[in-house]
């Protein structure tokens, strides 16, 4: 009977040992972040180039994730870049899962919904159409298909000020990302595309053939990106912030803007 107890419990222990192995990380090959006052985990979405994306090496980079490794590396912190579920981001932030948003976030329509940043970005939205297709201007996407992203602020304008222009579409379709919805400029399945103005840059310049799409002259809207952080948290905000503002001041944003010149970042930043 002893023998049969100890037994028992040796396996109690074992499966003990697996739960917290597995519950920390080891056995999925992940890793628990730990948020401490020396790390700044940024949610983003890691399908919205030139912000936030995964690049041919299989590593996040874009333009904001730049600028939040070299806000972490003047205050010592480590950056922990947390791609998230776009529809889910609020709830991150709630949770204490994320520190901020910072991925072309618009600040236009949720002044109230969170602690921000100044504004650093003036974003357009624009419509993406195939060389030739016919469609010159907004009047000839009358009972045309047209896609955008889910949750998007081309969805937001479309959805609001320009609802009359999407009311004469044939269609107004949302899709999971840009990459699907170029894809499917591409082989037809749809006329074109609502998107921000850098974005359509990064996917028209990351095409072989960078003739066969064209950008519409005229504009749905325009707005501003700012940094989302938890409503209230003002001192994460603030010391973000004051950092920002020595990056812009010392020309530091600028050079990273650089980085993505083919995508005109540089020349949508907001300067105080």
């Amino acid at each position: 009977m002893d023998k049969k107890i100890g037994i028992i419990a040796c396996i109690i222990v074992i499966l003990a040992i697996v739960g917290v192995a597995a519950y920390s990380g080891v056995f999925d090959g992940e890793s628990k972040v730990v948020n401490d006052d020396k790390t700044l985990v940024v949610g983003f979405d890691a399908e919205f180039p030139p912000y936030g994306y995964k690049d041919d090496n299989g590593d996040y980079v874009g333009f904001d994730l730049d600028l939040a490794q070299e806000v972490c590396d003047r205050n010592n912190w480590t950056l922990v870049k947390q791609p998230i579920d776009w529809d889910a981001k609020d709830s991150e932030l709630d949770s204490g899962s994320i520190d901020c948003i910072w991925n072309g976030f618009t600040m236009d329509g949720r002044e109230e919904q969170y602690t921000w940043s100044d504004p650093y970005f003036d974003n357009k939205q624009v419509i993406v159409v195939k060389n030739g297709s016919g469609i010159n201007s907004l009047s000839d996407l009358k009972g045309k298909n047209v896609e955008t992203q889910k949750d998007s602020s081309a969805l937001a304008a479309l959805q609001g000020d320009q609802k009359s222009l999407a009311d004469t579409f044939g269609n107004l379709v949302e899709v999971a990302d840009y990459n699907t919805a170029f894809m499917d400029l591409e082989s037809g399945a749809c006329d074109a595309v609502a998107v921000d103005i850098g974005v359509a840059h990064y996917q028209l310049n990351s095409k072989n053939n960078t003739d066969d799409f064209v950008i519409l002259n005229d504009n749905i809207s325009s707005e501003q990106y700012g940094i989302g952080f938890k409503e209230g948290n003002t001192e994460l905000r603030d010391q973000v912030q004051s950092t920002l503002d020595e990056m812009f001041k010392d020309g530091t944003v600028d050079k990273i803007a650089d980085k993505y010149s083919e995508y005109d970042i540089k020349d949508s930043l907001i300067r105080k």
